[in-house]
C-alpha cells in the first residue's frame, strides 16, 4: 500500500514539473526574444529581462531625458564640460521667433557666472553631480579639511573654494560636499546652524518695546544682526542661506 502511494505521488509531482516547464516556454514565447542577466542598482546580483523590456527601458531613459523646459533654479547641468548649476531662469515666448529659456549659470569649478540662452525644448545633459555627508575638522593653511568618519579618508578645499560660507563653518559642522568626476567641486551647508555671541553691545533700556536690532559678533567671526535683548554668551540659530538671525537656540 505505501509502495503504490508513493508511486502515485512520484507520478504527480513528474506532472506537475512537466507543466511547470511547458508554461516557462509559453511564457517566454510570449515575452519574445533571449534573456539576458543586468545588474540591479543599487544593490548587487542581478534580474532577468528580455529584448523586449530592455527596449521600453531604454524608451523610458528617452521619454525622461531633460530639456530646456525642464530647467529650474538649482538645477545642475553640463555644458561645454563643465558642470554649471542654474542661478536664475526666464521662460522667454516672444510675438514672433521661437521661444528661448534665458539663464544665468554658475560654473562650480571657476565660480564664475555667465548667461546662456536654450532653445525651448532643445536636450540639454544634466551633471552626474551627487552629495555625501563629511565633517568639517579643522583648516590647514589656506584649506578647509573635511573627513568621512567611517573611511578617515580626507577632503579638502581651498578659501576660494569656500567664499564667504566660511563664516557660518565651525570645526564638527556636518556638510554636503559635492562630486563631479569623482572631485570635490562645492559644498553645502546646513540650512541652520547654532553659533554663540561673543561681542554685543548691550542693549539700550526701552528700545527692546520698539523691536530694534544691533550687530554682534558670533564665534566664527560673522557679524550678525539680531534683537537688543541678545546679550554675550547667548548661542542663536542662524539661517545660513540668507544670514540672517532666527531665534535663540
Amino acid at each position: 500500500m505505501h509502495n503504490k502511494s508513493t508511486a502515485k505521488l512520484r507520478a504527480v509531482r513528474h506532472c506537475e514539473g512537466l507543466f511547470d516547464q511547458k508554461r516557462r516556454r509559453k511564457k517566454k514565447k510570449k515575452m519574445g526574444g533571449d534573456w539576458r542577466e543586468i545588474p540591479r542598482h543599487p544593490g548587487g546580483g542581478s534580474a532577468r529581462i528580455n529584448n523586449n523590456q530592455l527596449h521600453v527601458v531604454k524608451l523610458q531613459f528617452e521619454i525622461y531625458a531633460i530639456t530646456s523646459n525642464d530647467i529650474k533654479v538649482g538645477l545642475n547641468i553640463e555644458v561645454d564640460g563643465n558642470p554649471w548649476k542654474v542661478i536664475e531662469f526666464l521662460h522667454v515666448k516672444p510675438g514672433k521667433g521661437a521661444a528661448f529659456v534665458r539663464t544665468t549659470l554658475r560654473n562650480y569649478v571657476t565660480g564664475n557666472q555667465v548667461e546662456k540662452t536654450f532653445r525651448a525644448g532643445s536636450k540639454i545633459e544634466e551633471a552626474d553631480i551627487f552629495k555625501e555627508t563629511k565633517q568639517y575638522t579643522y583648516k590647514d593653511g589656506s584649506q578647509y579639511v573635511f573627513m568621512d568618519l567611517s573611511t578617515y579618508e580626507e577632503f579638502r578645499l581651498n578659501e576660494a573654494d569656500v567664499g564667504d560660507k566660511s563664516k557660518w563653518l565651525k570645526e564638527g559642522m556636518d556638510c554636503n560636499l559635492l562630486f563631479w568626476k569623482r572631485k570635490v567641486i562645492d559644498f553645502e551647508l546646513p540650512i541652520t546652524v547654532k553659533l554663540k555671541v561673543v561681542e554685543a553691545d548691550p542693549g539700550v533700556k526701552g528700545d527692546t518695546a520698539q523691536g530694534g536690532s544691533k550687530p554682534v559678533t558670533v564665534d566664527t567671526g560673522a557679524v550678525v544682526s539680531v534683537p537688543l535683548f541678545i546679550g554675550v554668551g547667548e548661542e542663536i540659530l542662524i539661517d545660513t542661506r540668507t544670514g540672517q538671525y532666527m531665534s535663540r537656540a
